[in-house]
């Protein structure tokens, strides 16, 4: 009877640490790149950087999510976020994006222009339309246009989509840890379930 009630304490004491401390597997949670992408920040910090693109829905639902758990994190952890360009339709709202970056603006505007699209069903056919949704965040429509088509955010998109082939993005939201381990949704089992895997991972580069 003893050796019984030993054997149950066991099992639930087991059941718990691998709750605590869930046995992430490389190829199935997530994914090792085979080179590695440099990272933009300091020694000890872990770089977390999100792909995503304003016309996936899939990226509004993530956003308020990703949002808490950003507003979480401590110091040694840094948020960048990166948006793709999969066709034609995608470019000018990554070029929005990383107009308001220059700008200044992407706090105000990162979550509207979300909701803007997905809850509103606008459509940001043109340049023009685009300055008119950040003029409603103080950016002056012209301004705007010439960071639109300014060398820098030329370099930008540039430099963005290098990213994302070094990181094998095939669809977002995705989710890279310190430019090593890809993290997705499908992989993860979830968004809620990405964002404790990218957890998991922030540890184990801490570790190292």
């Amino acid at each position: 009877m003893k050796k019984w009630v030993l054997a149950i304490v066991a099992a639930c004491f087991s059941i718990t640490a691998w709750a605590a401390d869930p046995a992430y597997q490389e190829g199935v949670q997530y994914k090792r790149l085979a080179q590695p992408v440099p990272t933009s920040t300091d020694d000890g910090v872990v770089e977390v950087v999100e792909m995503f693109g304003y016309l996936c829905p899939h990226c509004n639902n993530f956003e308020p999510l990703l949002e808490h758990w950003t507003a979480e994190q401590p110091d040694d952890v840094k948020l960048v976020t990166i948006p793709v360009v999969f066709g034609r339709s995608w470019e000018p709202l990554a070029r929005a994006y990383y107009a308001a970056e220059l700008l200044g603006k992407v706090d105000e505007t990162h979550k509207a222009m979300f909701d803007a699209i997905h809850l509103q069903r606008k459509r940001m056919r043109s340049v023009d339309d685009l300055a008119d949704f950040y003029a409603d965040y103080g950016v002056e429509p012209d301004e705007f246009r010439k960071q639109y088509d300014s060398f820098a955010v030329n370099m930008k998109l540039k430099q963005g989509d290098s990213k994302a082939r070094g990181y094998q993005i095939e669809g977002v939201p995705s989710m890279i840890v310190d430019g090593k381990y890809l993290v997705t949704a499908g992989s993860a089992g979830g968004h809620e379930q990405m964002l404790k895997v990218v957890d998991y991972l922030v540890n184990k580069e801490r570790a190292n």
